[in-house]
């Protein structure tokens, strides 16, 4: 039997490498983009054929989706979706942000030698937190080169662009850009106080004789406010370099370093945009998923459970702000009759949602925010939001069932796939929560029973949810699910491994595996990114390194050089592949927690289970923020084991551990 078992497990091995290795291969022969070699982005030049795609930026006070096509023969067009969520729209609910698609084609109010610029040729389009395009315009004797440069602004309700144009020709152009202004103003009913306006403005105007290799900057601003305010003066190179700082923020944070260099800037990129998504509200900073819908609002899942623990690890104080701003909006919520949370608190705090019943939001928001807590290293966060977690422990342990699982009304998916009385998903967040409160109930000086409610809970999910999916010795997601279901993946997550080699199986087979990640449902052609970077986290943590960097490799490479780039999706077809900022978040932690395995055990302590690819020498995370502290981990190679040093950067102060792989390291800060 064991022989037997033995080789059943190399057949599935080996036929997962070959399935990696074959859409590894398919990608990237399909490769739009490539890693720039001047920086930290990413690069494409146009060849003859059209080219589109769509990206969103964020600031504080704006969001944008910039819908932007290259056409075949060379010229750039673009249509800007602004969205301003602090100017609300009536009815005040979920998707009440003011939005106005702006298709102003700037280049063409450009005058050279008294006539409009023509025959342009873009040649590069490079994506590095801004989107900039490099293009030349050789028309009737002159030769230009115009580089834009696309992005929000940090703090002001505005999106810039800013246009540098070159003489790259032999002969003096006279280059003429206009003034120009043009304003919108809204129906005074449709707005929460009034009318808005938005406008649309050229700045730096005016004529200049460019000498040869000569140049001339200028920019073009869109902006939305009250009537009866006036608009922001704007310096759009002070913008530019207000954004640039906040880019280098991140990229000082969390540095991943290993042998993989599109893995690198993928999970660079996924720090820009988990942590750009957040709005500062009338009811303080909040994390919005965006997407041209979700804005001033936070979700227990989206932001409690998803995002929110991300953010102790990138260290960034406005996305720690955010996060325990939106435990204590939930906090509001707490009864003695142990009513459900809302799902959702919308409209800049003053209003909720609440349209799927209980979702399981409270093992949502006890597993974000335990491990937030732990991870935040502060004391103070811990006690202030301690009532919150406990009495979402406790909401769902008076939700049990007679069959010892958590019973709620649907999941994180709302009713879109069938969830039946009590899923897997509520289960294993809920037995997750209860071990991370313990620790955290430890360090408060709490009394508690978590331990002993986990070891039930651990027991009744295996009881209940596991069962035969066909040839796979896996879980069932709800009693009656009879299709495979891409959340499977949740026991892994949570180090409930049993069936963890079926549950790989399943989740790696043609039923529900394709080139964009994992189907929601095994016959389906919906896919959700979410499940497939908890699915790519609960492999790692499942000790099969080889499928789950197999997996995290073509999945990386497809979302960064691909033909929709540069950040993790929501879903498809729901939504169009929007680039909702949580999934984002939780790119970075299939890393953190995946890869390192890095669990929080203290406030300032954690668990190490460094998952190092075969054939790779080292990997390493640089300047880790969390547990009060600025610290490194590198990961070596060395032999049969790995030597794991982390450092601490206030003090210069290491330790070292060889261990064999897969073993876990206990550390204290």
């Amino acid at each position: 039997m064991i022989r037997q078992n033995s080789m059943r497990k190399a057949v599935v091995i080996a036929a997962l490498a070959a399935a990696f290795l074959a859409l590894s291969v398919a990608v990237s022969a399909r490769d739009r983009w490539s890693l720039s070699s001047a920086g930290s982005g990413i690069v494409m030049s146009p060849d003859g054929t059209e080219v589109s795609d769509h990206i969103e930026m964020s600031g504080q006070m704006v969001s944008f989706v910039l819908r932007w096509r290259i056409s075949s023969e060379g010229e750039y067009s673009a249509s800007r979706s602004l969205v301003f969520p602090m100017l609300r729209t009536v009815p005040n609910n979920t998707h009440a942000s003011l939005k106005h698609k702006v298709e102003l084609d700037v280049m063409s109010h450009v005058l050279a030698d008294g006539k409009p610029l023509g025959g342009e040729k873009v040649t590069q389009v490079e994506i590095d937190g801004f989107l900039r395009t490099t293009s030349r315009f050789a028309d009737g004797g002159r030769d230009l080169e115009v580089r834009r440069t696309v992005f929000p602004s940090v703090e002001k309700p505005l999106v810039a662009e800013e246009y540098v144009l070159t003489n790259a020709g032999g002969t003096d152009v006279t280059v003429v850009v206009p003034e120009y202004s043009e304003t919108f103003t809204t129906d005074p009913s449709r707005g929460v106080t009034g009318a808005y306006v938005i406008e649309s403005s050229l700045t730096g105007c005016g004529r200049k004789v460019l000498k040869p290799g000569e140049s001339l900057a200028f920019g073009a601003v869109f902006q939305g406010y009250r009537l009866g305010e006036a608009p922001l003066p704007v310096d759009v190179s002070d913008e530019l370099a207000a954004r640039e700082r906040l880019v280098r923020q991140f990229d000082s944070s969390l540095v991943l370093s290993t042998p993989d260099p599109v893995m690198d800037r993928e999970f660079r990129f996924a720090k820009i945009r988990a942590a750009e998504s957040i709005y500062r509200t009338a009811g303080g900073f909040l994390h919005g998923p965006g997407g041209e819908s979700y804005y001033a609002a936070i979700w227990a899942n989206d932001q409690a459970e998803y995002v929110n623990p991300f953010f102790p690890f990138l260290g960034y104080a406005v996305g720690n702000e955010s996060a325990v701003n939106s435990y204590r909006h939930f906090a509001r919520f707490m009864n003695d009759r142990y009513e459900p949370i809302p799902s959702s608190i919308i409209a800049e705090g003053k209003d909720i949602w609440n349209g799927a019943g209980d979702r399981g939001d409270a093992a949502m928001i006890a597993h974000g925010a335990s491990r937030y807590a732990l991870a935040s290293g502060s004391r103070e966060e811990a006690e202030l939001l301690w009532p919150l977690i406990s009495w979402c422990l406790e909401y769902c342990n008076r939700k049990i069932t007679p069959d010892g699982v958590v019973a709620s009304d649907s999941d994180e998916l709302e009713g879109r796939f069938p969830s039946g009385k009590a899923n897997l998903c509520t289960s294993t967040l809920y037995y997750d929560a209860l071990i991370s409160a313990d620790r955290l109930a430890a360090e408060l000086g709490v009394g508690n029973d978590y331990l002993a409610r986990a070891e039930r809970l651990a027991s009744a999910i295996e009881n209940y949810f596991g069962a035969e999916m066909g040839p796979y010795h896996t879980y069932r997601y709800y009693d009656g699910n009879d299709l495979l279901r891409s959340w499977i993946c949740m026991p892994l997550i949570v180090g409930l491994t049993e069936r963890a080699e079926g549950t790989i199986a399943a989740l790696t087979s043609s039923k529900l595996m394709t080139e964009d990640g994992l189907l929601t449902q095994e016959g389906s052609d919906t896919f959700w990114d979410r499940s497939t970077l908890y699915a790519i986290r609960g492999i790692y943590i499942a000790g099969d390194t080889r499928t789950a960097t197999g997996f995290l490799e073509a999945y990386s490479r497809r979302r960064l050089l691909g033909e929709h780039v540069p950040y993790p999706i929501e879903a498809w077809p729901e939504g169009g592949q929007r680039h909702l900022s949580a999934e984002s978040g939780l790119y970075c932690r299939a890393i953190v927690e995946g890869m390192f395995g890095l669990r929080p055990t203290g406030l300032r302590s954690f668990d190490l289970t460094p998952r190092i690819a075969e054939g790779w020498d080292r990997m390493s995370l640089n300047h880790v923020r969390a547990f009060g502290s600025d610290f490194n981990i590198e990961v070596v190679r060395s032999g049969r084991k790995v030597k794991v040093t982390v450092s601490d950067n206030a003090s210069g102060k290491s330790r070292t551990w060889k261990s064999k792989e897969g073993e876990k390291i206990s550390i204290e800060i």
